[in-house]
């Protein structure tokens, strides 16, 4: 057997220069020094935790009183595998429907200043391991960010899965600001009788400017607005704040919009570090192998600031020299 100098630094190394291959064995393979056996060994023997994203993300953030978190999970497909553990059945909004896979909530903290977004906190969703459910993750990652973390941020951003009461009523108590759409059938009250938000009538005064409202079975004490933003060419979403200063719609389009950092950092963690190509079966080979992609993303996202060019760019620019010389000299000829 080859000797094993197998640590964070060499796996994560495996997962950069990979492009398409992020196997134990093809790592083993490959490595000029370390089996797939140690490879297999370390992964299931480290346990990494969000707090090492942290130290590692932390020197880089730049924070600003503007700044906002932004909550939402991914689900890391599974959809083919039998075996593996913390894979169930979930809702995917990519997918629209119940998918198999690995569920990871995200707290990604933007500043709107200079247009850049960290990932500074994950969980990974197990109830049958931890009992909790993700809405419990986002206010633990909330609370972190407060107390532990003492990140400066005016507010929360957040998709309708989360805006529940309970949540919303904790951001307040917090002194955070919050925007999130809401349901079509989420009950509110504008002037006297409750009514469901698809059922409201808007004057073009209060498309611009808002409208006062309370939510049902939110405490009357929260003073909240409702805005009506669009979303696509077809269709518009209500979106609620405890912003009460906020009196224009553009406003509320310009905030919603930072929202979509967390979209994009769930698509440039899924195609440039090959964090749902993972096939070990035990969890905990599950979790080192997320938590490195994790540190992945933000070495990739701080290395393309610094060169002022993008993730893909960097990581697909690894085969440059290797097409230059196919073309020059191909191995395999066509002709």
């Amino acid at each position: 057997m080859r000797p094993s100098t197998m640590n964070r630094i060499s796996y994560g190394q495996f997962l950069l220069s990979s492009q398409i291959n992020y196997t134990q064995t093809y790592m083993g393979k490959h490595h000029p020094d370390i089996s797939h056996d140690a490879v297999n060994r370390w992964m299931r023997r480290e346990k990494f935790t969000a707090s090492t994203l942290w130290e590692h993300a932390k020197p880089n953030i730049v924070t600003c009183a503007d700044g906002w978190l932004v909550f939402d999970d991914t689900v890391l497909d599974k959809d083919h595998s039998h075996n593996i553990e913390l894979v169930r059945r979930q809702y995917s909004g990519n997918a629209h429907g119940l998918v198999k896979g690995i569920g990871v909530v995200n707290c990604v903290y933007v500043n709107p200043t200079l247009n850049k977004y960290w990932v500074i906190d994950y969980r990974i969703f197990a109830p049958d391991d931890d009992g909790k459910s993700k809405l419990d993750h986002m206010r633990e990652m909330f609370d972190n960010a407060i107390h532990k973390k003492q990140i400066s941020f005016q507010g929360v951003l957040m998709d309708t899965w989360y805006a529940t009461t309970e949540m919303m009523q904790h951001l307040d108590k917090n002194q955070k600001l919050f925007y999130c759409p809401v349901k079509t059938n989420r009950k509110v009250q504008v002037i006297c009788d409750y009514q469901s938000v698809d059922s409201l009538e808007w004057l073009p005064e209060e498309l611009e400017k808002g409208r006062h409202c309370n939510l049902k079975g939110m405490d009357k004490n929260i003073n909240l607005k409702l805005f009506q933003v669009v979303r696509s060419t077809t269709q518009n979403e209500t979106v609620v704040t405890n912003d009460c200063l906020c009196s224009s719609a553009s406003v509320v389009q310009d905030v919603i919009s930072q929202r979509w950092k967390v979209e994009q950092f769930h698509r440039e963690l899924k195609q440039t570090t090959g964090i749902e190509k993972c096939q070990c079966r035990k969890q905990r080979s599950q979790r080192t192998h997320i938590a490195v992609c994790m540190l992945l993303w933000t070495r990739l996202s701080q290395l393309a600031h610094d060169a002022m060019t993008n993730i893909y760019q960097l990581k697909h620019g690894l085969l440059d020299d290797y097409m230059k010389q196919e073309l020059r000299s191909p191995k395999i000829s066509f002709a």
